[in-house]
């Protein structure tokens, strides 16, 4: 059910982006915005559901498969989005996007991560499925297992390598970069999913446990909002 949820998740924001496409393309502000917003919805939708199925057996090589298909799925249907505020602020950096439509893709990114939490919700409200059963009692889940200092030096390092192997791949053929990205990704997953969550995208990091950013909100800020963003900054003063 799950599985289906997701696929079907997945071809709706794929004909929204297309009619998208069609229709407003002569309102260049307007199309992008929702093109990011289909897209990070996507993402955030996806990955709601895949953080239910974590303690299916076998363990993690259940939730380990589902996230790197995912990501595989992910790369091939949504080229061109960044659905990640750091990878939007690197075309910024560059001058290749203004400010005014990089701060359009950034709302539309934490649009999204609201809208794809608010849909879930009410979908795992109908208990449709074994895994939306008390889904929604459990309020802010942390995913921080550890102290605040190391959750932040983690999303910090992983938040470094994703970007730096996110421009060394640009030269590699679009077909294999997906996978070499979606590999680094589990990887990440797999080293520290069990520690913060591994999350390194602010948009969802906010659409998965927006209830602790409600009870803590300098703490999960520093960690999963400054922390990526901190990672970023490095790369591009560096590079």
């Amino acid at each position: 059910s799950s599985l289906l949820l997701m696929s079907g998740v997945v071809v709706t924001v794929g004909l929204c982006r297309r009619l998208a496409r069609r229709r407003l393309r002569s309102r260049p502000l307007l199309f992008a915005f929702l093109v990011e917003m289909f897209s990070t919805f996507q993402i955030c939708a996806c990955t709601n559901e895949l953080s239910l199925l974590g303690n299916v057996e076998p363990k993690p090589h259940t939730a380990l498969t589902l996230t790197y298909g995912f990501t595989v799925l992910h790369g091939l249907t949504l080229a061109g989005s960044a659905c990640n505020p750091c990878g939007t602020l690197q075309p910024m950096w560059g001058g290749g996007t203004s400010p005014t439509m990089g701060a359009l893709k950034i709302a539309a990114q934490f649009a999204a991560a609201l809208l794809a939490r608010v849909v879930m919700h009410f979908i795992w409200s109908l208990e449709m499925a074994e895994p939306h059963l008390g889904a929604l009692s459990q309020g802010c889940s942390s995913p921080m297992q550890t102290t605040e200092m190391q959750a932040f030096c983690i999303e910090l390092l992983f938040s470094v390598v994703f970007q730096l192997a996110v421009l060394r791949a640009e030269s590699v053929n679009p077909k294999y970069r997906v996978h070499l990205i979606a590999l680094l990704i589990t990887m990440l997953v797999y080293a520290g999913g069990n520690l913060t969550g591994a999350i390194f995208n602010p948009a969802l990091a906010f659409s998965l446990h927006a209830d602790c950013f409600y009870d803590k909100f300098l703490s999960y800020s520093l960690v999963y909002w400054i922390a990526p963003c901190l990672g970023k900054f490095f790369l591009l003063y560096v590079f």
